[in-house]
């Protein structure tokens, strides 16, 4: 037996912030990054606040990629001001931030503590989930923390938020919604409902992602994206990820990479691993049934081709047109990580990739010598 649910109740359109007046909560902690606090975005939404009366508090100590002590830092900092909502606003590193340490801070004190999501990229899905990511440093490795009680209460989406981001983060965050999409779509998992959600996502990235990417004032597009981004977060809370996911974590903890725009770097060669496509031969007459996936997505992009494998070829080809256009490395050489480094830390980031629970849910097994040698692909 499955099950569905969305559990997050999502504003969105014109004006969504607006939602900020009508909140019940009275106590609010708001947690961000140095750069928002720091930045007019802030008061957006603390001039919301007080409209409402509410009194808050900010902790803004969140770094990319959260590391333990500054989770530990912020559950130290919310149990001293001891709020009854919590408010993220960032993008997925300060609502990972807020969700584990909501999530922590309840596990010490008990307190049923109220959770609003807003993002500022559109990308993660964050603001849907119940994952969020925390790093270790010393250990080189990301850690996937999955749990309904990290669900947000309400996510806002407007994207009056979205109209500075830069286009370089347009673009990585843009590839990582197209990842989550395209991996929730293929996983294990995948159901009816994540599927529909997950189609959506893949077709709006399609007609307005490089849109988003070349035109900062196009609104509209902007608008477009930061709803595939929630739909694609909708989609991978149900069905997960896969092994795009357990690569680019490992590769993002040891040499400090975007991770949409590790994901993007990714991508080609995970569909080409699961799919089978350079292992056919002129007999096959039956395709892991997650070739037929990639089809769609194929078709849904409106590059669906001659047979399964021209088909499969065209989707790799799009995804690699998309990263050239919008100035998105085509290997971890051209992310200025040196070879001698990388080669060194192939068997470590395997190792780690195929622990990693977003693997579990990839449509093909994957064993640490594979994962090796889509590493050593992946470098040139």
């Amino acid at each position: 037996m499955k099950s569905f649910d969305i559990r997050t109740k999502i504003y969105f359109g014109d004006n969504a912030l607006d939602r900020l007046t009508e909140i019940p909560y009275k106590r609010i902690l708001v947690i961000t990054d140095p750069f928002i606090a720091k930045s007019g975005m802030l008061r957006l939404i603390t001039d919301r606040l007080r409209q409402s009366e509410t009194e808050f508090d900010v902790f803004s100590d969140v770094v990319p990629d959260p590391p333990l002590d500054r989770i530990t830092k912020g559950v130290e900092y919310l149990l001293g001001f001891d709020p009854d909502c919590v408010i993220a606003i960032g993008g997925g590193s300060a609502i990972d931030s807020a969700k584990s340490i909501r999530e922590f801070s309840t596990r010490i004190n008990g307190k049923d503590i109220a959770l609003i999501a807003i993002p500022t990229t559109s990308g993660t899905g964050s603001e849907v989930t119940s994952f969020a990511v925390v790093s270790d440093p010393e250990k080189d490795m990301k850690y996937p923390i999955v749990s309904d009680s990290m669900l947000p209460t309400e996510a806002i989406l407007d994207a009056e938020l979205v109209k500075s981001v830069p286009a370089s983060v347009t673009a990585d965050t843009g590839m990582d919604v197209f990842t989550h999409a395209t991996e929730a779509y293929v996983s294990v998992n995948n159901n009816e409902f994540s599927a529909a959600l997950a189609e959506k996502a893949i077709e709006i990235c399609g007609t307005f992602l490089l849109r988003s990417y070349l035109d900062n004032n196009d609104t509209h597009a902007r608008k477009k994206m930061h709803v595939a981004s929630c739909l694609a977060g909708l989609a991978f809370n149900s069905a997960s990820l896969g092994l795009n996911h357990g690569i680019a974590h490992a590769v993002g903890a040891k040499f400090h990479i975007p991770h949409g725009r590790a994901n993007a770097i990714v991508l080609p060669h995970v569909i080409e691993f699961n799919s089978g496509i350079n292992k056919h031969s002129k007999s096959q007459k039956e395709y892991p049934k997650c070739v037929e996936k990639y089809c769609n997505i194929a078709k849904l992009l409106g590059v669906s081709n001659f047979n399964e494998i021209t088909t499969i070829r065209a989707l790799i080809g799009w995804i690699q047109f998309m990263n050239k256009e919008m100035n998105i490395p085509l290997s971890f050489s051209q992310c200025g990580i040196p070879r001698e480094e990388y080669m060194a830390a192939i068997n470590e980031m395997a190792e780690k990739a195929v622990a990693d629970t977003c693997t579990a849910t990839n449509p093909k097994h994957v064993s640490k010598g594979e994962v090796c040698i889509l590493l050593e692909a992946m470098y040139d």
